[in-house]
């Protein structure tokens, strides 16, 4: 899924710098260095809730600015949105309809 999205934002003309959710250090550090202007979490991660992951993100003073979409195969929008993202998209969702999310994020 990652190649997917990675080639998907490449191709709409994103910047991608990607992580595997393997550890909640790695994220946060990689996150302050690229500094993205958005970034696509999902909630459940290889080693960490991606809920709690976006709750990090809020507090942190270089990283609270960034828009946040979650995504997840279970409807955990109410979650989602109560700890701080900006948008949800349920999986499956079309190709489309995130890059118009992540876009309509950015303008917001």
């Amino acid at each position: 899924m990652l190649n997917l999205l990675d080639t998907l934002f490449k191709i709409e003309g994103f910047a991608v710098a990607r992580c595997d959710g393997s550890d909640l250090d790695v994220l946060l550090d990689l996150a302050r260095h690229e500094a993205p202007d958005a970034a696509l979490l999902d909630v459940h991660l290889k080693r960490m809730n991606g809920l709690e992951a976006l709750r990090r993100i809020r507090q942190d003073p270089q990283l609270y600015k960034v828009k946040v979409v979650m995504t997840s195969g279970l409807d955990k929008r109410t979650e989602s949105l109560a700890a701080g993202a900006d948008d949800f998209i349920q999986k499956p969702f079309m190709p489309e309809q995130l890059v118009n999310i992540i876009r309509k994020r950015l303008l917001s």
